[in-house]
């Protein structure tokens, strides 16, 4: 895992992409050089009675200009604060931290739901193998122009604007797509349903776990899940997954 570090960093774009989502650019220099896909960072806000920051996974980064694209969901107050920052403002950010995804096989089978959908950009952009790209929506769509730049997309969306009418596993299914690896960001009920296809298909999978979290690097236990093995920090079967994760192995943990 690399080093986190914690910056004052420039907004260098924030802007509405679909109803409730934002498109942030961070000036980032060393975490941009550092961060892995499936990686994260902690945003702090500026109002100081909201003391925890907010994790939100990386979804691009550029070499180029040193710089983090963040996408994320106004959930709450820290969030809604997010998404009036302008150009030019700054914001506190640590990372990145956690374990991302970790390269594989031959032919990938990229799996994204909602706000699960970011962290899986980067990995798709670096990725040298076949990739094979499935993404879910509830309604409204974003990001699909820039995932069909590194492979064959396919969409799913639960009232049937746009691609299969369904979720991912009911475009996986119709379309009859398969890999050696699955790489898969989402809600739980999706990753629950992904880990039983991969277990049907004798496909490995990697999971990226979404949980909400309080320090973001592993010392308070609140954003814990089970696993199958004994935790050696805290003697039970759970994982971190600030710190252990989020991404997972499909057989280390249960959803």
């Amino acid at each position: 895992m690399t080093l986190a570090v914690k910056r004052t960093n420039k907004v260098l774009k924030n802007e509405k992409i679909a109803e409730g989502i934002y498109d942030m650019w961070l000036e980032a220099k060393d975490m941009a050089s550092f961060a892995k896909p499936g990686q994260f960072v902690s945003l702090y806000c500026n109002d100081g009675s909201r003391l925890l920051p907010r994790p939100i996974s990386i979804c691009e980064t550029d070499q180029s200009t040193e710089s983090l694209r963040l996408l994320y969901r106004v959930v709450g107050k820290g969030t809604e604060e997010f998404s009036k920052l302008r150009p030019g403002d700054m914001i506190d950010c640590m990372g990145p931290l956690g374990n991302g995804f970790t390269f594989e096989g031959t032919r990938a089978l990229i799996i994204g739901g909602g706000i699960g959908i970011p962290p899986l950009l980067e990995l798709a952009k670096r990725l040298s193998c076949e990739k094979t790209i499935v993404l879910g929506f509830r309604d409204e769509t974003f990001l699909v122009k820039d995932f069909e730049k590194y492979g064959s997309t396919y969409v799913a969306t639960e009232n049937g604007n746009l691609g299969t009418k369904g979720n991912v596993l009911d475009a996986i299914r119709k379309h009859r797509l398969t890999g050696d690896i699955i790489y898969a960001c989402g809600p739980a009920p999706m990753l629950r349903g992904i880990k039983e296809f991969a277990m049907e298909s004798k496909i490995k999978a990697q999971l990226s776990l979404e949980e909400r979290m309080a320090c973001g690097i592993g010392a308070c236990l609140a954003c814990v899940c089970k696993s199958v093995k004994t935790d050696p920090h805290t003697n039970v079967n759970n994982k971190r997954i600030c710190k252990e994760g989020p991404v997972f192995y499909a057989e280390e943990v249960i959803l």
